[in-house]
């Protein structure tokens, strides 16, 4: 069972990071090729509108996690009639949210003249709107088939067909783009390709469990318990989403929407790196899952110990280079036109830190269910979120609605949730988490200073000088978190693992 466990999650990891390393790329051509052939507003728009529907998918939030969470006993029992009576009950479910998003979607449209904050109007805002409600909605038509995958630790399943999908999809994208120059055009692409993929995504998955296609109904106390983890489940996302979707909205509204697009360019490179990263432990998501079922508080202990270990030394590198290097890369890609002052940079650094070194702790409340207990916790960082943004927006403009999102998750979740974890699944105090935090910080202080007085003699003139900066920091980081990790629990087991 071990070496299975094992096995899928080196294989979810490779494909997964192979993806988001396509992804990467792709995303850059594509945005080069946006920003070329349209406007900055549209990209302004793309933004803001992903946003909104972001914020309308949260009928679903608790659904995809719930959904996930619950596969996991009866996989790892091999219980097919119950897995099928659960694919029958979610494939209910699915459809109602789907049309609930729809009718919400529609019911936003007399409100888009007050989100979309531009000089000049643009033409078939409405129609662009619609079709970026329907590639959301196309999610939930097969979400329900495509998650008994992933649950059973075959992610690298839909991560190989997403690939294929997103090469052929950003051709044509590229294609019609330089022939057309049409927004409209570049959004029915789009949508095409969305619901192709979620066909044959979900065609795979039937061949794979055919008994999921049976028609198999619950019993009523077995619905009524699903029901109560989605409840819980919807609580936590829906703050977690008024934390991380509505920054671009207030940016908008407070700012302007064609801020949106200079920020979304940063906003690409950051979460593209997150993406990256958190790709890596979500792949690790259903394999802990099984874990949790099967093993004690010491094995679960002991994992979270290198997962944490490993996501310390990632955090010093990757927040180490974005700091001297994402300003250098912005005027170069895009020109000095599109650069954004010292206070945003240090705003979305932050707020990267908690995105990587939470990593460990999050894929833990993902496969133990602990959102059950930080689901108010949650609430309130999502109200404070909006009420610090909003003030300081006002105030300092951008980089205030940044450092409000910092500020309210400092202020709740951020040494809430690691605390109950210790408490309920590992029985032992947060008291060496958070000293382990405390030298993680301060390792990267120390490197802060290091890169600082290497950018003094270093600068970037053109691609070659900014590799070569970038080179340098890569090793001076890597050097650092070597040797300050060498006798943790984590170093030692990659280097085991991997023969150093």
């Amino acid at each position: 069972m071990m070496s299975t466990r094992t096995n899928n999650a080196i294989k979810n990891i490779s494909y997964n990071i192979g993806y988001q390393l396509l992804m990467l790329v792709l995303g850059f051509v594509n945005r080069t090729i946006f920003l070329y052939f349209l406007n900055v507003e549209y990209l302004g728009i793309q933004a803001v509108f992903k946003d909104i529907l972001t914020l309308l998918s949260m009928a679903d939030l608790g659904l995809i996690t719930a959904m996930t969470y619950s596969f996991y006993k009866p996989l790892a029992e091999k219980n097919e009639t119950y897995i099928s009576g659960l694919v029958h009950f979610y494939k209910k479910v699915c459809n109602v949210i789907a049309l609930v998003i729809f009718l919400g979607g529609l019911g936003l449209i007399p409100f888009l003249k007050y989100v979309v904050n531009l000089k000049t109007d643009l033409p078939h805002l409405t129609l662009y709107y619609l079709l970026y409600l329907l590639n959301t909605v196309a999610s939930y038509i097969v979400v329900y088939k495509t998650t008994v995958l992933v649950a059973d630790q075959k992610g690298y399943i839909t991560a190989k067909y997403g690939s294929i999908f997103n090469i052929l999809q950003n051709i044509v994208l590229c294609l019609f783009l330089w022939l057309t120059h049409n927004f409209l055009v570049y959004l029915i692409i789009q949508v095409f390709f969305t619901y192709i993929y979620n066909f044959v995504v979900s065609a795979i998955a039937s061949k794979e469990y055919p008994y999921i296609n049976e028609k198999v109904s619950l019993a009523k106390d077995d619905i009524r318990g699903l029901f109560d983890n989605i409840k819980a489940v919807f609580v936590y996302k829906t703050s977690n989403v008024l934390i991380n979707a509505t920054d671009s909205t207030l940016i908008s509204i407070i700012v302007g929407t064609i801020v949106v697009g200079f920020y979304s360019n940063y906003m690409l490179v950051v979460s593209k790196a997150i993406s990256l990263l958190t790709t890596v432990f979500n792949s690790l998501t259903a394999s802990l899952g099984n874990l949790i079922v099967e093993e004690g508080k010491a094995k679960r202990y002991e994992v979270f110990q290198i997962l944490q270990t490993i996501c310390s030394g990632l955090s010093v590198i990757v927040v180490t280079l974005m700091f001297f290097l994402l300003q250098d890369f912005i005027r170069l890609w895009l020109g000095k036109a599109y650069l954004l002052d010292t206070l945003v940079l240090y705003a979305i650094i932050i707020n990267l830190y908690f995105s990587v070194i939470l990593l460990p702790v999050w894929v833990y409340r993902e496969a133990t269910g602990l959102y059950k207990q930080i689901k108010y916790v949650m609430l309130g960082t999502a109200g404070a979120n909006l009420l610090l943004s909003i003030i300081l927006g006002h105030f300092i403009g951008l980089p205030g609605i940044l450092f409000g999102t910092v500020l309210a998750k400092l202020l709740t979740y951020v040494w809430y949730e690691p605390i109950l974890l210790f408490k309920q699944f590992f029985g032992h105090s947060s008291r060496s988490y958070f000293l382990e935090l405390l030298k993680n910080i301060a390792l990267i202080l120390v490197l802060f200073l290091l890169g600082s007085l290497l950018s003094r003699f270093l600068f970037v003139t053109g691609y070659l000088s900014f590799i070569c900066k970038a080179f340098l920091l890569l090793v001076l980081s890597v050097s650092c978190v070597y040797i300050f990790y060498r006798k943790s629990t984590g170093l030692r087991f990659v280097k085991a693992k991997f023969g150093l």
